[in-house]
């Protein structure tokens, strides 16, 4: 059976109705290779960034359950990882999970599917940047540590700064990103090989590590675990934006899916490590009290005198880098709706240079100005900060949920071939969907109100533009279902190789 790229599906669908011209609708091919695709999923993971911004709320969900929680969501999340990655040797295309969930599942689906990675990624811009503020500002002023219009402006100049990267091409976005996250991740490791020799050679704040910590006995009572998992899901986020750089990655559709999962397993670790050094190095009320600096702090105890100044930088490379990361998620999204005419059809334009989504680089840019000067009203950055994060956790269960159970539909023919198949296809990236689909519906009772309304909410928005743009997008709700590729095809010999690298 031959497999047909989908944007050049695309591509080819809007010459014959007369629209762009085929090259104004294709990405710069080969523009990332396979390491620079793993670097991206780590550094959509933000490690120094997310332990930074999520460890003191997790910890105050779960206590010891912490590490634990981290555990048993990672399993679930490697799920989806591989259903990423088997998606995407099916279907090249930049809006990932919005394209694969349509031809899988049902087009709706697959439309709010991306429209909840849109909406996930622009609240996340406020997220992101206000954190990149008060790294810088505690670095360079540490008595405007708390100057929220001051910390929004520098938020907003390091995101215009990481904006003319993804605009300028995806060669400039995968330098910028590997002398980012090698700085990071490099300081990341040096820490937690001192933090844990610290942590078992010396007297410590907190209590001694135990490996109950990794178990459930920590994580009981109403809604505990199920908390902890919404924030967990935030935590792992981002790696995902290897896939929707597939057009622009060197063997895409092997290399994109393969980077999503190793970037996975690295971030797990670090998180892991951060997370049980801050629960024994750390009193309880030092994480309580330094919810926006808890890693600085740690850094202090770690290596006394220039730690936390070291491990503030590395936060700062952190959301820096992953702003980066979730501008490209959330561009290359609205380019593959607008190249299929879900949306405006300008969104599905490219830089005839740069070969860059600029209109939508442009748009996303202008919006998440006009949401940097709104947070300066919504409170602190802790309170701004607590709802975006489990606001954002409700819209990647949702569409992680979606790609788990697309995977399942699309290869359900070969499910039973081998035993590989069963496990990596079917039952993995299943018990992936139904993890992530119990922590969206059993968390909605306990959110605040305006958590569901951000997290849900602006997902049924999606709704709108989808019934405008009904008509003018037949190509895709009447798109044929996905096509397996050759060496997984169950009309393939059965001895041809079907591992995931190929």
């Amino acid at each position: 059976m031959t497999r047909t790229n989908s944007a050049e599906q695309q591509s080819r669908s809007v010459e014959a109705t007369g629209g762009a011209k085929p090259h104004e609708h294709k990405l710069r091919a080969n523009g990332v290779s396979a390491a620079g695709s793993i670097v991206m999923a780590v550094a959509g993971s933000a490690p120094a960034y997310s332990i930074a911004a999520t460890t003191a709320t997790l910890v105050g969900t779960a206590a010891l359950g912490a590490p634990g929680a981290l555990l048993w969501s990672a399993i679930p999340m490697l799920g989806i990882a591989w259903a990423f990655l088997y998606l995407g040797r099916a279907d090249v295309n930049a809006g990932a999970s919005y394209s694969w969930v349509a031809r899988a599942l049902h087009p709706v689906l697959g439309f709010l599917s991306g429209w909840a990675l849109v909406v996930s990624a622009t609240i996340f811009m406020v997220a992101g940047a206000l954190p990149a503020g008060a790294m810088t500002v505690t670095l360079f002023s540490p008595k405007d540590a708390d100057n929220v219009p001051l910390i929004t402006a520098v938020g907003a100049v390091w995101f215009l700064v990481m904006a003319a990267c993804v605009l300028f091409g995806v060669h400039v976005t995968a330098r910028a990103q590997w002398i980012m996250s090698v700085i990071e991740v490099g300081i990341l490791v040096v820490f937690a090989a001192v933090a844990l020799g610290r942590a078992a050679t010396t007297d410590h704040a907190g209590p001694s590590f135990s490996w109950d910590w990794l178990g459930f006995s920590h994580l009981s009572g109403a809604g505990v675990f199920v908390s902890a998992a919404l924030i967990a899901a935030f935590y792992y986020w981002g790696w995902d934006v290897s896939a929707n750089l597939n057009e622009e990655t060197k063997d895409g559709h092997k290399r994109a899916g393969s980077a999503g999962i190793i970037g996975v397993v690295i971030v797990f670790l670090l998180f892991e490590v951060f997370t049980i050094a801050t629960l024994v190095l750390l009193p309880t009320k030092t994480i309580d009290g330094n919810s926006a600096n808890i890693l600085s702090i740690l850094g202090e105890v770690v290596w006394p005198g220039v730690g936390g100044k070291i491990l503030v930088v590395a936060v700062a490379l952190s959301t820096i880098a992953t702003l980066e990361t979730t501008l490209i998620q959330v561009t290359r999204t609205l380019f593959s709706m607008g190249r299929d005419h879900t949306i405006p059809a300008a969104f599905g334009r490219i830089h005839p240079k740069w070969r860059t989504p600029a209109f939508a680089t442009l748009i996303v840019v202008g919006v998440s100005m006009i949401l940097f000067i709104g947070s300066n009203f919504l409170g602190s950055v802790g309170d701004i900060m607590n709802n975006a994060i489990l606001s954002i956790g409700l819209q990647i269960a949702f569409y992680y949920t979606l790609a788990g159970v697309a995977v399942v539909v699309a290869y359900r023919r070969v499910l039973f071939r081998s035993v590989k198949n069963f496990v990596l296809i079917g039952l993995w990236p299943a018990a992936g969907a139904v993890f992530m689909a119990w922590i969206f519906i059993a968390s909605i009772p306990g959110n605040d109100p305006i958590v569901n309304i951000l997290g849900i909410g602006l997902i049924v928005l999606g709704i709108i533009p989808m019934l405008l743009f009904w008509r003018k997008a037949r190509g895709y709700y009447t798109r044929r279902p996905l096509e397996l590729p050759d060496e997984l095809d169950a009309k393939a010999p059965a001895h041809v190789d079907d591992g995931p690298i190929g």
